[in-house]
């Protein structure tokens, strides 16, 4: 394959220092002039053949020798040739008229605000931002390398009956993941660091990541901030932070080359390589040839004087294409900052700029170079090219006829392509792109791509079909989606082989069960885009300090030793087990509270009457409390999530550990409490409603917020990608503004259920499977809010709780009789009855309800899977056990 020519005729910037003698022959003098640097980067002094001395300033300085200073010399000023004591004057220099310096000030101006207007688009992102943590690298035809927003790492690959994902993450002390790197069967992980990582195996034959240190006689400590493979497949060439360009070659016993970077510039990007050539682009972004077989090793790709038009370059990859306009051609494609298409054309030993620019109201930000070969063997490319608005259009030209086409593919439903990201061609017809929600979409021709199709033999096609259809690809839980990973189980999720689902006479038995084909199992999800930002206003919820009070009274601080209780006079207590000894400890606080609404680590995060948002950390047995509201960017709240974690699962430490809250003004409010540095951030609200109140946080789905808006309908937000999603529910059905309950029964199975209450008090339950994917249940009327009513009468002694049929909540006669005659012995005071209050889950077997006189009542499953009412807990303000109350105070 032909590259580009290593000794091409090129022009780079030279910096040269003229030796002008003035009207005293005895004393040369140098002159100096303070040039604009537009003119010293562009003018090209090798493209005159006679140059001509050209004024481009009206400020020149000499260097005088007795002084040993420079000194600024008065217009007009002679400029003299001197050989041999015999001068000639060869020019002068003049003063400019005070017109021509306007005229000058104004081009400066000029290119200013393009600069400034270049800048000013690309933050015009159409509801976009940059993903800098997504890359998509191919290995082979069945197997791509994928780093997500996250930063983890995961493989989609095909088992021989269907694709499947397997994680590989980097450890937790690496960091997050911004590219993966395939040499010589050698998988290299870049980290958001900077740092290197080489996936090698273990003693148990488990893959493992170890650092892949960049060795160089230099001392100072190395950053990588992106790389390219060579073509050979052979060599790996980095762009460091600080702008240097590094080579890796022979990586089994790897040799480390610092080709250093650009005189007077830096090397941003590495657009690619050709026999040899590295072509890279500065920040300024300009465009630089490095040939290590030519003197200078740098050469500088300059725009003609002529030119007009703001040319600056987008440090990113590029591609290139060979004979594109003859046996002896070469193009390189590149991106401007201004978001237009432009191509480096090497033709018979010279180089032209051409500019293709974009279609109209269209801004690139990465391409993918497609090419396709007929039965005609006729060769031809298209460029796909993504824009700031997440569409896909592709650049057609034909290498026969050159016609060259727009076509905008748009992108998949209710998900836009990843603004700056590189997509990879799977195969002929199939475009892998990553998506800004996390997901992949892939771009394939019609019948001949998609999630339920593998890797395909090429075929041979006398006409190329040019309709293209989207299919969506699910993306791990790391993502907040809902592909699961692979298993050592036989079946068709086995990690190396897959195995066809086993039939045994009329049932089929699924050792591993398959999303739904095509896109239907993303069909409930629509994309919506976030409310304008909300300041404080008058609570949406009239109702906020009910909720509060019934939702969010009790909270589990430790599981199976400690809860907290917060009264209807907003006094905190905590019932905690010292040595299996329980008591009461109560926590003072300056305000009254209303509810606690989350806990993290030991710490507590509770409401006061003022809405703010209060945590207080242990202290010995007391706790310190700290205004989180009055923080930076502080707000106040009105609810939080229903459960901080699901009991008997262990918590995954992050740094990205949050909490969320409902805002005072309908916005969701995430806090981040990792390593106790509370950090507020402001995830606003679906545009056409307002949060009412928190599903479930992170317990159904890692990284996903499930809200109830104030319309009735469920939305979620994902944590890692920072957008809202909607789910599509029927028109009657309007959910209320209570907390739901998530349900999911394994950490290995992204299976489970939210159940939630609509507003006429049915039953709801959403629930997500494999075989089914999203679906909704209503379960029938009666109920208005979890663990509400009198639905049993609560005893020391191991009483059946709860039957539910047909609809009615009904306790054995006898049962309730015994429990009667029991509880008339009691004070009248006593009312045994379940409280309207939210329960918690104290154990991964027990229950906390709170009844209508002020105690507590533990719930408990046996080992018969039987829930039974297992004991009664007095509480300091019930006067239910007043004599017990008054003898402890003695």
């Amino acid at each position: 394959m032909p590259g580009f020519f290593p000794r091409s005729f090129l022009s780079w910037p030279i910096i040269t220092i003229i030796i002008i003698t003035t009207q005293s022959l005895s004393s040369p003098k140098i002159l100096s002039c303070s040039c604009s640097s537009s003119w010293c980067q562009h003018h090209n002094i090798h493209q005159h053949t006679n140059p001509k001395f050209q004024q481009k300033t009206t400020t020149f300085w000499e260097f005088e020798q007795e002084s040993n200073t420079w000194v600024q010399v008065k217009l007009p000023y002679d400029l003299l040739s001197c050989v041999n004591n015999n001068c000639t004057k060869v020019g002068v220099i003049e003063p400019v008229s005070d017109d021509q310096t306007r005229i000058e000030l104004g081009q400066n101006k000029i290119e200013g605000q393009r600069k400034k207007k270049v800048k000013t688009d690309e933050r015009k992102i159409g509801a976009l931002g940059s993903r800098n943590r997504i890359s998509v690298t191919k290995m082979s035809d069945d197997s791509i390398w994928v780093s997500g927003v996250s930063g983890s790492i995961y493989e989609r690959f095909w088992n021989g009956i269907q694709w499947v994902i397997a994680p590989h993450e980097l450890p937790l002390q690496a960091g997050y993941a911004v590219y993966v790197f395939l040499v010589k069967h050698i998988v290299l992980a870049l980290s958001e660091a900077g740092i290197l990582y080489q996936m090698q195996l273990s003693e148990n034959s488990q893959p493992i990541w170890v650092e892949f240190p960049v060795i160089l006689d230099s001392s100072m400590a190395i950053r990588i901030k992106s790389g390219v493979i060579s073509h050979n497949r052979e060599k790996i060439y980095f762009c460091t932070k600080n702008g240097l360009l590094l080579e890796l070659s022979d990586i089994n016993t790897p040799r480390w080359l610092n080709h250093g970077k650009p005189p007077g510039a830096d090397v941003a990007a590495i657009v690619d390589d050709a026999a040899e050539v590295i072509f890279t682009i500065s920040s300024t972004g300009d465009l630089y040839e490095f040939d290590p077989s030519s003197k200078p090793l740098w050469k500088k790709h300059i725009w003609s004087q002529e030119s007009t038009e703001y040319t600056a370059l987008t440090p990113s990859t590029g591609c290139t294409v060979h004979r594109r306009t003859g046996p002896h051609s070469d193009s390189l494609f590149l991106l401007t900052k201004g978001g237009n298409l432009v191509e480096r054309r090497l033709h018979q030993r010279k180089w032209k700029w051409v500019t293709h620019g974009s279609p109209k109201d269209q801004q690139f930000t990465a391409m993918t170079l497609m090419m396709t070969v007929d039965e005609t063997h006729t060769s031809s490319f298209s460029l796909f090219l993504a824009t700031t608005s997440g569409s896909i259009v592709q650049y057609y030209i034909s290498k026969q006829e050159g016609k060259k086409t727009w076509v905008n593919h748009v992108h998949p439903p209710h998900a836009k392509v990843a603004k700056g990201v590189a997509g990879l061609q799977l195969q002929a017809g199939r475009l892998i792109f990553p998506l800004d929600d996390g997901r992949l979409g892939e771009l394939h021709q019609s019948k001949t791509g998609g999630d339920e199709v593998g890797p395909s033999p090429p075929v041979n096609r006398r006409r190329v079909s040019t309709q293209y259809t989207w299919s969506i690809i699910d993306a791990p839980e790391s993502e907040g989606w809902n592909a699961e990973y692979c298993t050592e189980d036989r079946g068709p999720l086995n990690c190396i082989s897959g195995v066809k689902d086993e039939i045994n006479g009329d049932e089929t038995h699924r050792s591993g069960l398959r999303r739904r084909s095509g896109n239907k199992a993303h069909e409930n999800y629509y994309l919506v885009s976030p409310g304008s930002k909300l300041k404080d206003e008058p609570d949406v919820d009239r109702e906020s300090s009910v909720s509060v009070g019934v939702n969010f009274r009790l909270r589990v601080m430790y599981e199976g030793r400690s809860f907290f209780l917060v009264t209807v006079e907003g006094i905190t207590y905590e019932y905690l087990d010292v040595e299996n000894a329980w008591f009461w400890l109560k926590h003072e606080h300056a305000m009254g509270v209303r509810g606690v609404v989350g806990s993290y680590n030991g710490s507590l995060f509770l409401v006061n009457e003022n809405k703010d948002l209060i945590v207080g950390e242990r202290a010995g047995n007391d706790l310190t409390w700290i205004n989180c509201s009055a923080m930076k960017k502080g707000r106040q709240v009105v609810g939080g999530p229903p459960w901080d974690v699901a009991p008997s699962k262990s918590p995954k430490v992050t740094l990205e550990d949050s909490l969320f809250f409902v805002g005072k003004s309908g916005g969701l409010l995430q806090l981040t409490v990792a390593l106790k540095k509370l950090k507020w951030k402001d995830c606003r609200n679906p545009s056409n409603t307002k949060v009412a109140s928190i599903v479930d946080q992170e317990v159904f789905r890692e990284n996903i917020v499930f809200v109830v808006g104030m319309d009735g309908h469920l939305y979620q937000y994902n944590k890692v990608t920072g957008l809202w999603h909607g789910h599509h529910q029927s028109r009657h059905m309007v959910l209320s503004r209570q907390p739901g309950t998530a349900m999911r029964g394994s950490r290995q199975s992204l299976s489970g259920s939210l159940f939630m209450i609509s507003e006429d008090g049915r039953l709801i339950e959403y629930y997500w499977n494999q075989m089914e994917g999203w679906g909704w249940v209503e379960h029938g009327i009666g109920i208005k809010r979890f663990g509400n009513g009198a639905t049993g009468f609560p005893s020391t002694g191991n009483i059946v709780g709860e039957n539910l049929e047909e609809e009615e909540v009904c306790v054995d006669q006898e049962i309730r009789v015994n429990t009667r005659k029991e509880y008339q012995k009691e004070s009248e005071n006593c009312d045994p009855k379940v409280a309207p209050t939210r329960p918690i889950p104290f154990t991964e077997t027990s229950v906390i309800f709170e009844l209508i006189d002020g105690r507590l009542a533990e719930m408990r499953r046996t080992d018969d899977l039987q829930w039974v009412w297992w004991r009664t807990i007095g509480t300091p303000t019930t006067r239910c056990n007043v004599i017990y109350w008054t003898a402890a105070a003695k």
